[in-house]
């Protein structure tokens, strides 16, 4: 099994930073236009489940690739959860969608991703150990036309890709939103995309070790199966890094492949934990108020865990504009 490996490169365009400049300018008027029809919200995620209490203790004793940023010294940091559909709007729960869990860690201390000091840490991770589009023209095509219609879509794609390839996008497209899910509790999530660990490269995972696992949570509602837990104890996740080998097996720029755990394995550097606590009480409630207003951002970050790639680097002007459009930046 090959050692972690330093040797990853990003590979940036000339045209990037007016590329991502148009897409942040298209997200930020899709969000204005759903906050006229639904009030203020995020421009994608935009319905939030649950926000949660939680804390992130790093473990002791890491191996040397694993021992930077964050993970440089063990110890207990308390943290916030956002659960959220991936959609631009609040649709019901039981249309397919993907799901996300973004990991807010706190008392963080040293230099940011941004510059300046860092005030937090953010992981925001998906239900999909992949990416379904390899590049951020492709997804933002997607999310323009999603905002007119679901046949807005499919005619991009067979514009993008000719009509049997737009067809063949449109399916696997629909496989990826339509994987079943088995609730926040019990699904493991996924960066997708690499951050920085040091001078390594690394994927980030949150494995669900809370135990025997109940009967499936209602498609209808995903919030019913965590708050029920966590009326009778604590839910708790390993977080887990898979680092970098090479630039065949484990690309920094395809956000579209999984890296293999049998070349890459993942580390466990962290545990978090979500105490029990009642959502619906005056403190929970307020709780997921600050949730909402908050900025979950895998830019706000320690420069030792800077986002890498197009995909991630897309996202810091997305998420910049996303906040400046509901007044969080």
């Amino acid at each position: 099994m090959p050692d972690p490996s330093t040797a990853w490169r990003e590979r940036v365009a000339d045209d990037e930073e007016a590329r991502f400049g148009r897409y942040g300018e298209q997200l930020a008027e899709l969000q204005r236009r759903a906050a006229a029809r639904h009030g203020p919200g995020r421009a994608l995620h935009r319905k939030q489940h649950l926000g949660l209490r939680a804390t992130v203790e790093v473990l002791p004793e890491l191996p040397a690739h694993a021992r930077h940023g964050l993970f440089a010294t063990p110890g207990p940091h308390e943290a916030q959860l956002r659960l959220s559909n991936g959609s631009g709007e609040r649709a019901p729960d039981r249309r397919p969608d993907i799901r996300g869990f973004a990991l807010r860690v706190l008392g963080v201390d040293g230099d940011g991703a941004l510059g300046g000091p860092a005030t937090a840490q953010c992981f925001v991770l998906i239900n999909s150990e992949a990416f379904a589009f390899p590049t951020v023209d492709d997804f933002m095509g997607v999310v323009v036309a999603a905002a007119r219609s679901p046949f807005a879509v499919l005619r991009h794609l067979q514009r993008r890709h000719g009509f049997f390839g737009g067809l063949g996008k449109a399916r696997a497209l629909g496989k990826a939103l339509g994987k079943p899910f088995g609730g926040f509790a019990h699904e493991p999530f996924y960066s997708a995309a690499p951050i920085a660990c040091g001078p390594y490269a690394a994927k980030v995972r949150l494995w669900p070790t809370s135990g025997d696992a109940p009967p499936p949570p209602s498609k209808r509602d995903w919030s019913a199966d965590v708050v029920a837990r966590l009326g009778h104890g604590a839910l708790t996740w390993d977080l887990q890094l898979q680092f970098f080998v090479d630039e065949a097996t484990t690309p920094i720029e395809d956000p579209t492949v999984a890296w293999p755990a049998a070349v890459a394995p993942f580390v466990t550097v962290a545990r978090v934990t979500a105490p029990a606590q009642d959502p619906a009480s005056d403190d929970g409630r307020a709780v997921a108020a600050a949730a909402e207003a908050g900025v979950f951002d895998p830019w706000q970050a320690l420069a030792a865990h800077r986002p890498l790639g197009e995909i991630m680097r897309a996202r810091k002007v997305a998420y910049f504009a996303s906040q400046q459009g509901r007044g969080a930046a």
